[in-house]
């Protein structure tokens, strides 16, 4: 009877976690991340889109901001991806 439940605890070990890479991808990093020479982190990237999608947001009805507002977003979305930020 305890045989079997002994051999729950004796068996074979657990496997071994995946080893996490060396440097993880840091796009603050100007030499992980070329197109951010900077360093700029996200909060203080592309501060034109941001104040402009942020305006937006705040000006516009939320019944409609999504729709009004999304152009602004994707062109914040793209300034941040140019910079190597990924969304």
């Amino acid at each position: 009877m305890f045989a079997s439940i002994s051999s729950w605890w004796s068996g074979s070990p657990a496997p071994a976690p995946a080893a996490a890479p060396a440097c993880p991808y840091d796009p603050t990093d100007p030499k992980q991340n070329p197109l951010n020479p900077q360093g700029l982190k996200p909060c203080c990237a592309c501060p034109e889109t941001k104040s402009a999608r942020d305006d937006c947001f705040l000006k516009t009805d939320a019944a409609v901001a999504d729709e009004k507002c999304r152009e602004l977003v994707q062109r914040h979305v793209a300034c941040m991806r140019s910079l190597g930020f990924k969304l």
